[in-house]
């Protein structure tokens, strides 16, 4: 009949199909969210270390003397932040397990190196020896993985602070800073600073960083850049030790040389 309508057929009052690849799109944006937020709380984490570890290197250049125990106000000083800083590994524990320990590794990388520096040069304050691999891994709560990359990048940075400890020392109590006497040695005299900066450099000249894989490029490259500073530090301290023992007498106590901008 003219101007009847038709009810609509079953095709035309269907839903349109689902796409079967929305669900692993779904799969793959849930997956993205996850590493979005934990890659920020890793980096977030890591800047925060890396200002605790800063604090502790602070207050650790206030110490005078090597191969003693530090004084109680620097030990009082230091506990909380250092506390801070396990606590603030140990959050990140479930963020770095199996893959994800090498997935992020750039990520916390920062923060664990400036750690090391600071609890390196805590160690060689209190012993004057050079904290090891596994005194290091020590340091750090079960979990968070030191390797061997960041351990030596850390101690690169080591030899900045005791270049700074060393001119200071020289500075205030006009001598270079000495450990105290081996026991049982003949010569009743402990081991100068410069000497161990000396040994230091030889070692972390000697590594080698050009035979390695493709995974070796970005630590061939830290090493260059941290190397010529750390050669630089041992140099600024040579350069202050010479001028106190030629002109040393004719400054007035409390004078630091100039070393260039350093």
């Amino acid at each position: 009949m003219a101007g009847s309508k038709h009810p609509h057929s079953d095709d035309e009052t269907a839903a349109p199909p689902i796409s079967l690849f929305i669900p692993m799109f779904e799969t793959f944006r849930r997956e993205l969210d996850e590493h979005h937020d934990r890659r920020e709380r890793i980096v977030k984490a890591a800047r925060d270390i890396t200002a605790l570890s800063k604090k502790m290197i602070f207050s650790l250049q206030r110490v005078r003397t090597l191969s003693h125990p530090l004084p109680p106000a620097v030990t009082k000083e230091n506990h909380p932040w250092q506390s801070q800083i396990i606590s603030l590994f140990a959050s990140l524990t479930p963020d770095l397990q199996g893959l994800n320990v090498f997935r992020y590794q750039r990520n916390i990388s920062g923060g664990i190196q400036e750690y090391i520096e600071a609890i390196s040069f805590q160690h060689y304050l209190e012993t004057q020896q050079l904290i090891t691999f596994s005194e290091a891994q020590a340091k750090l709560p079960p979990g968070i993985k030191l390797t061997e990359d960041d351990y030596v990048l850390g101690l690169f940075d080591l030899v900045g602070e005791l270049m700074r400890f060393a001119i200071t020392s020289m500075a205030t109590t006009g001598a270079l800073p000495r450990g105290a006497p081996p026991e049982g040695g003949d010569d009743g005299e402990g081991r100068e600073i410069l000497t161990d900066l000396r040994s230091l450099r030889t070692c972390l000249e000697s590594l080698y960083t050009t035979s390695r894989g493709t995974d070796f490029i970005s630590l061939k490259r830290d090493v260059e850049k941290k190397m010529e500073v750390m050669r630089t530090c041992v140099e600024k301290v040579e350069i202050a030790v010479y001028g106190m023992i030629i002109r040393g007498g004719e400054r007035p106590k409390g004078w630091v040389p100039d070393l260039g901008g350093g």
